[in-house]
């Protein structure tokens, strides 16, 4: 039994030495080591040995089958190195080439100058608030003192969808403005309030340089017991100084909106043109920045609050069109097309 030990591991190594490739290689461990190779014939006569002999001959089989492992795994590595390297020079490849790099995205500059603008609300004492982009004409113009009559409605064309609608909030319209949450926000929370309310909103329009059919928005809302336009045209210059980090010339003049009385609009020289004019400011030199105004009573009670003891302003501006100055761009739907090119310069 020792002898055929000894002979089948000498006999193996040898082989094991000449396999040329790893298939030939999986036979020979097969042929010796597989569960019917010659090694397992061999231990399978261990059991007719003398006792004695029993603890020789089973200390030798397992050196030689620890042996017989360590030569197949040497081998394989051996034979696995060797065809790498042959794949290697049938094809030049330099390692030192760095690796793809992944793309990775980032925000979107109206995204980015959003959250600029929630900052610096927020410093200023303002909560943030949302509301449902597909509205009910009620929050959308009845609640806001634009009933269906008014010839306000005229100026916001929108998309209406399809379905009948109740009574009181009549049918569901994409919302034109973010105002409706004005009323949302005072039924919830009630005065005194300071809240603005960023978001997306539509209208049914012609496309142009400045006008696109979707467009986000900024609105304010400030009511209490004692409230002035005073106070609305400071929080604006503080506003503009902190977000473009430098004086802003300003003007003031009369505006009519709905939902405000007195109202006025607000102005500021164009970033573009330096005030000289160009087609984004209808070559004025001042580009219409927000309306503005003292809450109209009518919208503080359709929110439930007491117009006799409270009073407020609100605001609203295009987020898109600041995003266009702050970056002097000329062309409002370069911002929505889509065009990897146009995004990635920000």
């Amino acid at each position: 039994m020792e002898k055929k030990l000894k002979n089948l591991e000498e006999e193996c190594l040898k082989a094991v030495i000449k396999a040329e490739n790893l298939e030939e290689l999986k036979k020979l461990e097969i042929k010796y080591l597989g569960r019917k190779g010659k090694l397992t014939l061999i231990l399978r006569g261990l059991k007719d040995l003398p006792k004695e002999q029993k603890p020789l001959i089973g200390k030798l089989s397992n050196e030689v089958k620890n042996t017989l492992e360590k030569a197949f795994e040497e081998k394989k590595q051996k034979l696995e190195s060797a065809g790498i390297e042959k794949e290697l020079k049938k094809e030049f490849f330099d390692t030192t080439i760095p690796g793809k790099a992944r793309k990775i995205g980032h925000i979107h500059p109206i995204s980015r100058l959003q959250e600029e603008v929630e900052r610096i609300f927020s410093q200023m004492g303002f909560a943030i608030m949302d509301g449902p982009e597909a509205e009910s004409e009620y929050y959308n113009f009845e609640g806001l003192n634009i009933p269906e009559d008014h010839p306000a409605r005229d100026m916001q064309d929108t998309f209406f969808i399809k379905g009948k609608g109740d009574k009181k909030h009549g049918r569901m319209v994409l919302r034109t403005h973010t105002s409706p949450v004005q009323i949302r926000t005072m039924e919830k929370y009630g005065a005194p309030l300071r809240v603005i309310i960023p978001g997306r909103c539509f209208r049914y329009e012609a496309t142009d340089a400045s006008h696109d059919s979707t467009f986000y928005q900024v609105e304010g809302l400030l009511v209490d017991e004692k409230t002035s336009l005073g106070h609305l045209k400071g929080i604006l210059a503080e506003f503009l100084t902190r977000l473009f980090s430098k004086p802003v010339k300003i003007r003031f003049r009369p505006g009519y909106f709905p939902f405000v009385e007195p109202g006025l609009e607000v102005d500021f020289s164009c970033f573009i043109c330096k005030g000289k004019g160009c087609r984004v400011c209808k070559h004025t030199g001042w580009i219409e920045f927000m309306g503005a105004g003292m809450v109209h009573e009518n919208v503080l009670k359709s929110g439930g609050i007491d117009s006799k003891k409270y009073q407020g302003w609100a605001f609203g501006f295009g987020l898109t069109r600041l995003t266009m100055m702050r970056h002097e761009i000329d062309d409002i739907r370069l911002l929505t097309s889509g065009n990897l090119r146009f995004i990635k310069q920000f």
